[in-house]
């Protein structure tokens, strides 16, 4: 058996990789509740429907945005809490910026000025990706020092 300590700094993880994320996809929810007003799409309608809705292009952006973030997130945040019992720190700032880019992914992609294939690495949505990296990195490296250790 493989006795687990939990670092001190493990609570910033916790608050980077559980809390904040939670607050941004909060967060996330309100230009879809704006859009969902604005551009008449009534629950309980996920999306709204072309040649139905008047501005369905514009609602779904802004609910894709959303709804991305959401697809990958118990998978981030199960990575990011993995890897954080070894490196809690690295998976902290991993949240802070899995979140902000997540945010500005959203805001990217509910641009519609932009062309939508890559509206939504336009406004820094990228930087998601180092914060997801990081909790992947970090788990695969913590998952293979367990099954190392006897």
């Amino acid at each position: 058996m493989v006795a687990l300590d939990v670092p001190a700094e493990y609570g910033y993880a916790i608050i980077g990789c559980v809390v904040i994320p939670t607050m941004a996809g909060m967060y996330m929810g309100g230009p879809v509740m704006k859009a969902r007003k604005e551009c008449d799409v009534p629950y309980p309608n996920c999306y709204a429907t072309p040649g139905y809705h008047k501005r369905a292009d514009e609602f779904n952006r802004v609910q894709r945005g959303h709804q991305n973030y959401y697809e990958g997130l118990t998978s981030y945040m199960a990575m990011a809490l993995i890897g954080g019992l070894k490196y809690p720190i690295i998976n902290a700032v991993g949240g802070v910026l899995f979140s902000i880019g997540s945010i500005l992914y959203q805001k990217g992609y509910m641009d519609v000025k932009l062309d939508v294939g890559m509206a939504r690495y336009k406004k820094g949505g990228a930087v998601k990706w180092i914060g997801f990296l990081a909790a992947f990195g970090t788990s695969i490296t913590c998952g293979i020092q367990l099954a190392l250790s006897k």
